[in-house]
C-alpha cells in the first residue's frame, strides 16, 4: 500500500486520509490526534502553548485556537465531529528548573487546556501517553487510528 509520511512541525497541524501517516516530535508540547473511524480521516495538531493571546500571529500554536481549527479542517474533507475521537501524547516536563516557574509547568498546562478544549467540543479522549520527563516521536496512522509512540530508551508503545 502506498502511503505518505507527513511531518507536522511545531505549532502546526495537518489533516489527511487513509493510508497516510502523520508524524511529529514532542517534548512539553502536546500532540492531539483526532480520528473519524468511518471516513478514515486523521488530523494531528502540535500544540505548543495552552492559550492564545491578542498579539498572537499563529493560531495553530495554541490549544484553544488550534484544536477547533483542526476539527473544522477535518470536517471540510468529510469528517463529522460526532464521530471524531482523540488520542493525546506529550506534555512532558522537559525543563529542570528550581521552583515553580512557568516553564516547569508548561507540559502540564498544555495537557490541561487540551483536555478542556476537547471536552468543550464533545470529542472523547480514548487514549493518552502524557507526562514524564522525556521526548516522544509519534506516528498517527490514518488507516485505523493507531498511535505509535517512540521514546529514547523506552519500549515502543501503541495506543
Amino acid at each position: 500500500m502506498n502511503f505518505k509520511l507527513i511531518s507536522v512541525g511545531i505549532a502546526d497541524f495537518k489533516v489527511t486520509s487513509s493510508p497516510d501517516i502523520l508524524r511529529t516530535i514532542l517534548g512539553s508540547c502536546v500532540g492531539v490526534c483526532c480520528y473519524d473511524f468511518e471516513k478514515k480521516i486523521a488530523g494531528l495538531s502540535h500544540i505548543m502553548l495552552p492559550t492564545m493571546n491578542e498579539s498572537a500571529s499563529n493560531e495553530k500554536k495554541y490549544a484553544d485556537s488550534a484544536i477547533p481549527l483542526l476539527i473544522r479542517e477535518m470536517e471540510r474533507i468529510g469528517a463529522s465531529v460526532e464521530r471524531i475521537t482523540a488520542k493525546i501524547a506529550g506534555g512532558a516536563s522537559m525543563f529542570k528548573l528550581i521552583g515553580n516557574g512557568i516553564m516547569s509547568e508548561i507540559g502540564r498546562n498544555n495537557v490541561a487546556k487540551v483536555r478542556e478544549v476537547l471536552a468543550d467540543l464533545h470529542v472523547e479522549i480514548v487514549a493518552e501517553d502524557i507526562g514524564g520527563d522525556y521526548g516522544r516521536t509519534i506516528d498517527f496512522y490514518s488507516e485505523d487510528g493507531t498511535l505509535k509512540i517512540k521514546s529514547l530508551g523506552k519500549a515502543e508503545k501503541i495506543i
